[in-house]
């Protein structure tokens, strides 16, 4: 299990978020969330609708928070970084470009030289187990597949932060089984520079599994509700009674 870093990592500082409506009405979907992120894997559940993506773009710096603030050891995020990567639900893949394609057009805006990209990129699509579909396009793969592009992308920028939203809602069960599996692997190897990962899932049994910590949010506007430190060794098993245990006590708050 990852241990908290003394210093924090990500540091969210009383963040609120509030929408203008197209009549005029304000809308506040975040309330005053603070928390700070160490070395670890945290989970960020609560209902549908209740800002958890929003968030977790505020995090990336894809939006601005209407109050409070982001950093980033100690450095407000303004824009989005290449020290966080981002793993979509959606796979947000580009239909006319390949694996090798997708993968690599993360890596253009950055400092990584030309001739390195393509080596780099294929080092992650094969870590992600699709060594021989580099000329493959999205069309041809099943959905795990796609997922599995997503992971490459965002790892090959090398980041300190992975930040995921609800990446394996839209797999069927063994592929989501398997790939959560494997992020886990991924993230508890040396090799990989990623040394906090943020996750917002709706499944609470999911983030009990995944998580050293899970956040719960709830409420309109959102508030955390509770901090919950995942007590149990790794690796874990999805069958120990110890996680029906942190489940039921995250749903009781959420309900």
């Amino acid at each position: 299990m990852a241990v908290q870093a003394s210093e924090p990592i990500i540091r969210v500082d009383n963040v609120t978020k509030t929408f203008l409506g197209e009549t005029g009405k304000t809308a506040t979907v975040l309330d005053r969330i603070t928390f700070n992120v160490g070395n670890e894997f945290l989970c960020i559940v609560g209902p549908s609708g209740c800002g958890k993506s929003t968030l977790l773009r505020i995090i990336d710096g894809l939006d601005t928070a209407t109050s409070g603030r982001v950093l980033f050891h100690d450095q407000a995020i303004t824009r989005p970084s290449p020290k966080i990567g981002v793993i979509f639900q959606t796979f947000a893949l580009i239909p006319w470009k390949t694996v090798l394609g997708n993968v690599e057009m993360a890596l253009g805006p950055t400092a990584v030289p030309h001739e390195e990209q393509t080596s780099l990129a294929r080092k992650y699509i094969q870590d992600v187990g699709l060594e021989g579909f580099e000329t493959s396009y999205p069309k041809e793969l099943s959905g795990g597949m796609k997922q599995r592009v997503g992971i490459a992308r965002a790892l090959a920028l090398q980041p300190e932060v992975l930040l995921m939203d609800e990446p394996f809602s839209s797999l069927d069960a063994l592929t989501a089984e398997n790939l959560r599996r494997e992020v886990l692997d991924i993230w508890r190897d040396p090799a990989y520079p990623t040394n906090a990962v943020i996750m917002v899932t709706h499944n609470v049994q999911e983030a009990v599994y995944m998580a050293d910590r899970v956040l719960v949010l709830g409420g309109r506007p959102a508030k955390i509700l509770d901090d919950v430190p995942i007590s149990l060794p790794r690796p874990r098993n999805q069958r120990d009674p110890g996680l029906y245990d942190f489940a039921d006590r995250i749903v009781s708050k959420i309900s």
